[in-house]
């Protein structure tokens, strides 16, 4: 039968799909199945199945297959435009064209659109508009039926063609490869499906060159490496294809000959050979270079001492002293010794000089810690590189804050190297260059491990503060974090702000997990569920940020009569949910974790509005939605540089508990500053604590060593 789309209910991450449905003298009916996978509301449907009883639903439709068709009555019509699916035209004036129109209007538009003007309020700018996204909308249609038939989910249709635009049928047809590393969601596997069924033979040369490609690309997201030895491209391109290994070491001479990739000696001296994506390798060039730079340049800062300050700790006093006289530094210590009133320190030495001093951090909560902490003005990064100088806007400094005389950058563990590589370019040689940090904490989520290969540079001076200050202070957060990072397990009633209670089943864990962030702690602390911060070792599993998400979305912000909502996958974004950027975007002014509030859910121009902390109003399309994610559970790694009034996480070993480190559980505990509840088993709590993660493979320290050792310095020294 055909039916109309009225609203999803829930989609579930394997893209099984609840809808309510309308047709044609029936009434109106739930329908389920994974064959629903990418429908909207508005569409019209050929569905197949059969009616049965659901738990939940009562009689429903179970979907065995589901074709797209275009809605041929009145009624469909209406429906269609009138639901978001073509921007441009909103429930009103899907009323006033159909009415115009009639069962003529699907045509009218696809052939006849500048007969659209005939229908009031609609102008040439509108009708182009209308045009266009009718254009769009059909192609992605079309899009899902191939990707379909190549046995690939609906829901890469939009993506590929926001990447792709009308060219998109022609790379699926002629380089489907091409796909991987630009449309988000999409690896080899995807797109080798696609070329193995369009006739790509099995031995193919571009074939292979992919999975290499695709094996390095893997490392740098999932691991954050920036190489593989040769021997692991081998095994894994071997494992990937099916292929004999000779024809792989071929496309690692042919990638290599082309300079997309880079082939060189391993940096541990191990003997090895080591391959390196083209632009991974780059940048660890230029961030060596940079450095490098940095390190060897005269100190343009006017003054080289200080004055003894009685409230100093000795190692607080050797890191003033250190960073005044080294162009570039690390100051780095655990939880509660004391980086912050060290920072200001050394920033009220430079300013009473008359020196400028800026202060950043990798985030925008970073930035407000650091401000609060300090008492001083800050930054993110990504704002100190775009800005501008204004001499009518009273600001602190004359010229840009990357051209201060000190300039520092706390939770410099975030650092990818990306980021790196762009902050220590706009540094102008002689500015002394201050990286703050607990090298204890996880490694940024982009490739690289920047703080912690400064550490393994001899010649990059550093101090690293170990006199805990709050101890006093009775912190069951501090102690606890300390006994983690020293591979102690931390007693279940720590006191003071650390809890951890014991629950077996996961299931039983995450409604624990869900009560406390929205009943338990909001009422006896007496503040609002937004004060709580629920953390997740992993993304899949009952006790995932998916799964916790999506309950404590229903819980805190469920669908109601009247709200508008958009489905994006398997997630629905709705007025007030709160959200986190997941990709950083300059266009927008917007980074990588951030956090903020929808505010608007605007289906007729097919797009939303989120209000970010720091206050500003930020647009996403709804093509968009792939960098937004929600943040009612969020993982530790995207926590970094944030901490929360009380944060509640589940402590289960799950799928092995393959994420459980003690890097990760040490950054979890110390992003709580009043309380922080641990709720699960009691091996998986002492699994995290005891079990090291692997260092990350990249080459940065060797080359910066190499780099700093073979310089001579002048006489009178640069700094």
């Amino acid at each position: 039968m055909e039916a109309s789309v009225e609203q999803l209910v829930y989609v579930r991450e394997d893209e099984y799909t609840v809808a309510r449905m309308s047709a044609e003298d029936v009434p109106a009916f739930v329908a389920s199945g994974r064959a629903l996978a990418g429908v909207q509301p508005g569409e019209t449907v050929r569905l197949a199945g059969g009616w049965g009883e659901h738990p939940r639903h009562g009689r429903h439709f179970a979907v065995t297959g589901c074709e797209r068709v275009v809605p041929a009555t009145v009624r469909a019509i209406r429906i269609y435009l009138g639901s978001g699916l073509v921007r441009g035209i909103g429930p009103r004036l899907a009323h006033a064209i159909v009415d115009h129109f009639g069962e003529a209007t699907l045509t009218v538009i696809d052939t006849e659109p500048e007969r659209l003007r005939e229908v009031v309020n609609i102008g040439p700018a509108r009708q182009s508009q209308i045009t266009e996204a009718w254009r769009d909308q059909k192609a992605i249609a079309e899009l899902m039926v191939v990707l379909q038939g190549f046995g690939i989910s609906p829901l890469l249709a939009s993506k590929i063609y926001q990447v792709f635009g009308t060219d998109s049928g022609e790379v699926l047809a002629s380089d489907p490869y091409r796909l991987i590393g630009r449309v988000r969601g999409i690896a080899f596997p995807t797109a080798d499906r696609i070329a193995l069924r369009s006739g790509v033979p099995e031995s193919s040369p571009q074939r292979i060159e992919a999975a290499v490609l695709d094996r390095l690309e893997a490392a740098a997201a999932g691991g954050g490496h920036c190489y593989l030895p040769l021997l692991a491209v081998l095994t894994q391109t071997v494992e990937l294809t099916g292929q004999d290994e000779d024809l792989v070491r071929r496309a690692v001479d042919a990638l290599a000959a082309e300079r997309r990739v880079v082939v060189e000696a391993s940096p541990d001296d191990a003997g090895r050979t080591v391959v390196f994506g083209k632009e991974i390798h780059s940048r660890e060039l230029a961030l060596t270079a940079h450095l490098t730079r940095l390190w060897k340049a005269r100190s343009t800062l006017p003054v080289r001492a200080f004055q003894e300050d009685p409230g100093l700790h000795d190692d607080q006093r050797a890191a003033v002293t250190t960073v005044l006289a080294n162009t570039v530094s690390v100051l780095t210590g655990g939880p509660g010794c004391g980086k912050s009133h060290t920072v200001r320190a050394i920033a009220a030495t430079v300013r009473a000089a008359g020196g400028t001093v800026t202060l950043t951090a990798p985030t925008g909560k970073a930035a407000k810690r650091l401000s609060e902490l300090t008492g001083m003005p800050a930054m993110t990064v990504h704002r100190m590189l775009a800005h501008e100088p204004d001499p009518d806007s009273g600001a602190l400094f004359e010229q840009t804050p990357a051209q201060a005389d000190l300039i520092v950058v706390d939770e410099a563990s975030m650092l990818d190297l990306h980021l790196a590589t762009r902050l220590t370019a706009a540094v102008p040689s002689g500015s002394h260059l201050l990286l703050v940090g607990d090298d204890d904490q996880l490694p940024s989520i982009g490739p690289g491990s920047v703080l912690a290969d400064l550490l393994r540079v001899e010649e990059i001076a550093r101090v690293r503060l170990t006199h805990v200050f709050r101890q006093s202070e009775g912190s069951g957060i501090i102690r606890a974090a300390h006994l983690i990072r020293a591979g102690e397990v931390p007693e279940p009633r720590g006191g003071g702000g650390f809890w951890f209670e014991e629950i077996d089943d996961p299931e039983q864990v995450a409604e624990r997990v869900v009560h406390l962030a929205t009943v338990a702690i909001p009422r006896k602390q007496g503040v609002g569920p937004e004060q709580v911060q629920v953390l997740c070792p992993m993304r899949k599993g009952a006790t995932g940020t998916a799964e916790l998400g999506r309950m404590l979305q229903e819980r805190l912000n469920p669908a109601a009569e009247g709200r508008a909502e958009h489905w994006s996958g398997a997630s629905a974004f709705r007025v007030g949910d709160r959200v986190m950027p997941i990709r950083n975007n300059y266009d927008k002014g917007v980074f990588n974790g951030e956090t903020g509030r929808i505010t608007a859910v605007v289906p007729e121009e097919r797009r939303l509005e989120v209000l970010i902390d720091d206050g500003e109003t930020v647009t996403y399309g709804f093509d968009e939605l792939d960098e937004l994610t929600h943040a009612y559970a969020i993982s530790v790694h995207r926590s970094q540089g944030s901490e929360y009034p009380f944060v509640v996480a589940p402590i289960v070993a799950e799928a092995g508990g393959v994420m459980l480190r003690r890097r990760l559980l040490y950054t979890l505990v110390t992003r709580a500053r009043s309380w922080v509840v641990l709720v699960g088993r009691r091996e998986a709590l002492e699994l995290a604590v005891h079990r090291l993660g692997r260092r990350r493979r990249t080459a940065l320290a060797h080359r910066l060593t190499l780099s700093l050792q073979g310089w001579d310095a002048p006489a009178e020294g640069p700094r």
